[in-house]
């Protein structure tokens, strides 16, 4: 069967970043997703290979000047068949455009309306550029990702643009388009990467109230690097295991495993200040051995123990094979679909698609006459790659 979004129509405005991925997850479990890029953007015909961005996967292109005439009026005809649009632009922009939420909702009053920015609609900072690393930063995250005695460490921009970001939006619309379903009446939905990463970072808030958690000693705590049982460890060959031996029975049997179960010295496990010591044991004992080898003895055992994989050989890993976490599409080795459903399947049907690739198609399909069709392309209201 398709995805659980199947019938689900949904609009998203070009962008970069978390827009993006957001309308890839919503197009993964099975919406038909059309993303529009600028007029502009389309170079001549599409080209026969698949757009190198995977981000892009699963969505048809088309292509409308927002700026012409009647390019609203071109977005407009799709909104009136669609449940949901994504855009990502700062605030005021869509209305400036002529197609913001007041303007989307009257056309169609049950479409939701997503917003993705970085500071949110609102505030001293929404109207500021920004990235990913000031979006943490403000948020209270940036702060304690490193090591003891080290600065802050971008922990790439998953944080914020992706799990702050795009799944928060992707969350969001779908919980508003289940609200629609019921009521009748879409609704604006405003994601801000900042206010995302915050709420991801709620566990270590409950940490701090209750005293488990030094907000001003980064790299000391027990899952920021600060714990022996907790951290990665560089192997003989250069290469890196992790170990997460948090709970009692995990930590006996990585001192079982590593030869230190009679060793006292590891006895106070939650004794914080003997885990930079410990820390150092642990170091020169894992330089003993390669990954290989480290694995041999600890993969499949209850140490929380996993190898530290790059991208390539994280989709060669025997697990990741035989649960076919990454395919490959268009010739790309890429991550899978998630999550899994049991009778839903959750699945790419398109490739990643050029600017404007699909314009005449997809208006088509969504129900343009086809004289208002070829009006909008000779106009330049809408362009098709051809």
């Amino acid at each position: 069967m398709p995805g659980p979004l199947h019938g689900k129509r949904i609009i998203e405005i070009a962008g970069i970043g978390p827009g993006p991925f957001a309308a890839m997850l919503l197009s993964d479990l099975g919406a038909e997703v059309v993303r529009v890029e600028r007029a502009g953007a389309v170079r001549g015909p599409a080209p026969d290979q698949p757009h190198g961005d995977v981000s892009l996967r699963g969505r048809r292109n088309v292509a409308i000047d927002l700026k012409h005439p009647d390019g609203a009026a071109a977005l407009l005809d799709l909104v009136e068949s669609a449940d949901a649009l994504i855009e990502g632009f700062r605030p005021g922009v869509m209305e400036r455009l002529g197609v913001g939420p007041d303007v989307c909702l009257e056309r169609n009053p049950r479409l939701v309306f997503g917003r993705m920015t970085g500071w949110g609609q609102t505030g001293p900072y929404a109207q500021a550029a920004g990235h990913d690393i000031n979006y943490i930063s403000l948020a209270g995250a940036l702060a304690h990702f490193g090591r003891k005695d080290g600065p802050p460490t971008p922990p790439l921009n998953m944080v914020g643009d992706f799990g702050g970001g795009g799944m928060f939006l992707a969350l969001g619309v779908v919980a508003a388009m289940l609200e629609a379903a019921g009521s009748g009446q879409g609704q604006v939905v405003d994601t801000a990467m900042v206010d995302g990463s915050a709420v991801l970072m709620t566990m270590f808030w409950s940490f701090r109230a209750s005293g488990m958690f030094d907000e001003n000693r980064r790299g000391t705590n027990l899952l920021d690097t600060g714990a022996h049982f907790y951290d990665v460890y560089e192997c003989s060959d250069g290469n890196y295991i992790s170990i997460g031996s948090i709970e009692p029975q995990f930590y006996a049997e990585l001192r079982r495993l590593t030869g230190l179960a009679d060793d006292e010295q590891f006895d106070k496990q939650m004794d914080q200040t003997q885990w930079g010591p410990l820390k150092e044991r642990l170091t020169e004992l894992f330089l003993t051995k390669t990954r290989t080898e480290w694995c041999e003895l600890m993969e499949h055992t209850d140490v929380c123990f996993a190898p530290v994989l790059t991208m390539s050989e994280a989709a060669h890993h025997p697990h990741n094979v035989e649960r076919e976490t990454f395919i490959e599409l268009g010739g790309v080795t890429q991550p899978a679909p998630a999550p899994r459903f049991s009778r839903t399947e959750a699945s790419v049907d398109v490739l990643p698609a050029w600017p404007g690739q699909h314009t005449r198609d997809v208006f088509a399909e969504w129900g343009v006459a086809g004289d208002r069709l070829s009006e909008l392309i000779e106009n330049g209201a809408i362009k098709q790659a051809e």
